[in-house]
């Protein structure tokens, strides 16, 4: 089992930046990639970013430039550094880890962002 605890979410007007924080625990040992996904109202949850064990990154076309996912292995800890932050980024922000020797993932709670115009 794995726990995943997200903060960091909030109000922030367009232009500025938000840094979202996962913490994960249990049985950590075994994450292989972990990630950020975003679910607007009336939208489909999409992936933001993400990031294998060895710190190798992949983003969305929409946020390519401008969020930067993190990952330190020793806090077991995986952050999103959100910039230029855009009121289309307004969204539930949720945390993903995914267990390749389990072949499932899990999810955080969601941390809400709201991007002001």
């Amino acid at each position: 089992q794995v726990q995943l605890v997200e903060s960091g979410g909030g109000l922030v007007q367009a232009g500025g930046s938000l840094r979202l924080s996962c913490a994960a625990s249990g049985s950590i040992f075994s994450i292989d990639t972990m990630g950020w996904y975003r679910q607007a109202p009336g939208k489909q949850r999409e992936l933001v970013a993400d990031i294998t064990n060895s710190g190798s990154t992949n983003y969305a076309d929409t946020v390519q430039g401008r969020f930067t996912i993190s990952r330190d292995n020793a806090k077991n800890t995986v952050y999103l550094q959100m910039n230029s932050l855009k009121p289309e980024d307004t969204a539930v922000y949720y945390c993903n880890a995914w267990i390749g020797i389990l072949a499932r993932d899990y999810w955080g709670q969601g941390t809400q962002v709201t991007v002001s115009s």
